[in-house]
């Protein structure tokens, strides 16, 4: 199986957000799940309690492989590129929607997990850490900036247009937001095959 970081755990106190995520906690990949793009994962407390009822049994934040379990707060319905303020001092950015994998499929132990959450679409967000600091359980996240080309995380990895491909591009290009790459760049290109462009 190889080395995974997916098995995540609640902890009660102050931790440390640095650039590439939470202090103790570990990228085994930084190729596929990680880097300063990916250097938190966060899911939606709705999004959440949606899998408890359809997988009748309890679901505890970290399951998913989540590093932030959020409650009011979109995660799946962010727009890319929209800013958080986590506790007091710590800024997060928005970028790209989970794409899940073998190793989630193991971990979560459930006959076509990972079509099944595909085809749901409650995939949450990737955030890359903007301000260091520390947060801890029961901190408040306060949606700092919303960019305008309005692509969420669920739309773009559901069902992703042209449009929302040349939006995304325009927001990057005028500095609105800071797409991740080069997995932009492939997303873009595999879009233009599908659709014959």
């Amino acid at each position: 199986m190889g080395v995974t970081a997916i098995d995540k755990r609640a902890v009660e106190g102050p931790v440390k957000v640095h650039r590439l995520g939470l202090h103790g906690d570990i990228q085994a990949s930084r190729i596929h799940h990680g880097g300063l793009d990916q250097a938190l994962y966060a899911y939606s407390e709705a999004d959440a309690d949606y899998w408890v009822g359809e997988l009748q049994r309890e679901l505890p934040p970290g399951v998913f492989g989540e590093n932030l379990r959020v409650a009011r707060i979109g995660t799946t319905t962010a727009v890319i590129g929209e800013r958080w303020r986590i506790g007091l001092d710590v800024e997060v950015e928005v970028t790209s929607p989970r794409v899940p994998c073998a190793t989630f499929q193991r971990r979560m132990d459930e006959a076509q997990w990972v079509k099944r959450f595909t085809q749901a679409g409650r995939v949450g967000a990737y955030l890359r850490v903007i301000k260091t600091g520390t947060i801890q359980a029961g901190d408040h996240v306060h949606r700092l900036f919303v960019p305008s080309h309005g692509v969420t995380v669920g739309k773009w990895f559901s069902e992703p247009t042209i449009e929302d491909m040349e939006a995304l591009r325009d927001a990057d290009a005028d500095g609105e937001i800071r797409l991740q790459q080069p997995e932009f760049d492939t997303k873009f290109e595999a879009l233009l095959r599908r659709l014959g462009r």
